[in-house]
C-alpha cells in the first residue's frame, strides 16, 4: 500500500522540490542559451519561476516516492555554437551540476546555523539537499529522456542513435526499475552517501 505523505510532510517538502526542479531545468536552459541556442528564452523557459518547469506527473512521482522530473527545457542541438553532441554534453551536465551546487549551498546554510531562524528550517533545508541530490543522481542514469543519456551519447558519440532509439521506452524501463525496487537499491545508498559527504564538507568549513 502507498504510504501517501501527510500534509506537514507535504508542506516540508514542497520547497525542496521546487528548488531543485527549477534550478535544474533553469541550468539546462542557461547553458544552452550561452551556447547560442535560445529556444528556452524564446519558449519562457529561462527563468527561475517553477511554474514554468513543473511537469505534473514527475512532480507527483517526486513527492511519492522522491524520484521525478520536471518539463524538459528545449533545446535544438544544431543552434548551438560547437559540435552538437559535445553542446549536448555541457547542456545535459548543467542539470544535475547545477542540483549539487545548491546541495552544497544547502549544506552550508544548515553548518552555519542560519537554517534555525526558518520554522523548522533545519528540516526543510535537510530536505532542499537531500532533494538535489537525488535529483542530480537520478538524472545521470543513462536512460532516456534522462540526462545522463545524452551526457553518455556525448561522449561515445558512435553509441548516440542506439541510446537515443531508447527514448520511446526509456520511461517505461525507468517506471519498471522504480516499482520492482531496483531504482531504489542501486540510488539510496549513492544519495545517502553523497548527502553525508555534504552534510560533512558543511561542518567542515564552518
Amino acid at each position: 500500500m502507498l504510504d501517501l505523505p501527510s500534509l506537514f510532510e507535504l508542506l516540508v517538502l514542497l520547497p525542496a522540490i521546487l528548488i531543485g526542479l527549477t534550478f535544474h531545468e533553469f541550468a539546462h536552459g542557461w547553458v544552452a542559451d550561452r551556447l547560442g541556442d535560445r529556444t528556452a528564452r524564446y519558449q519562457g523557459r529561462l527563468t527561475l519561476n517553477p511554474l514554468a518547469h513543473i511537469d505534473p506527473v514527475g512532480f507527483i512521482m517526486l513527492i511519492l516516492f522522491k524520484f521525478g522530473w520536471a518539463k524538459p527545457v528545449p533545446v535544438n542541438p544544431y543552434n548551438l555554437r560547437t559540435d552538437p553532441a559535445r553542446g549536448m554534453l555541457m547542456v545535459s551536465l548543467a542539470g544535475p551540476a547545477a542540483n549539487l551546487l545548491v546541495a552544497l549551498v544547502t549544506s552550508l546554510i544548515l553548518a552555519s546555523g542560519l537554517a534555525r531562524l526558518v520554522p523548522y528550517g533545519n528540516l526543510v533545508f535537510y530536505l532542499t539537499l537531500q532533494i538535489n541530490v537525488i535529483l542530480a543522481v537520478f538524472n545521470l542514469i543513462p536512460v532516456p529522456p534522462l540526462d545522463g543519456s545524452k551526457i553518455v551519447a556525448g561522449l561515445f558519440p558512435g553509441r548516440a542513435r542506439f541510446i537515443y532509439g531508447m527514448e520511446t521506452y526509456g520511461t517505461v524501463i525507468l517506471l519498471l526499475l522504480l516499482f520492482t525496487g531496483v531504482l531504489g537499491k542501486i540510488l539510496w545508498p549513492l544519495v545517502n552517501f553523497i548527502t553525508g559527504v555534504f552534510l560533512a564538507l558543511g561542518k567542515v568549513m564552518f
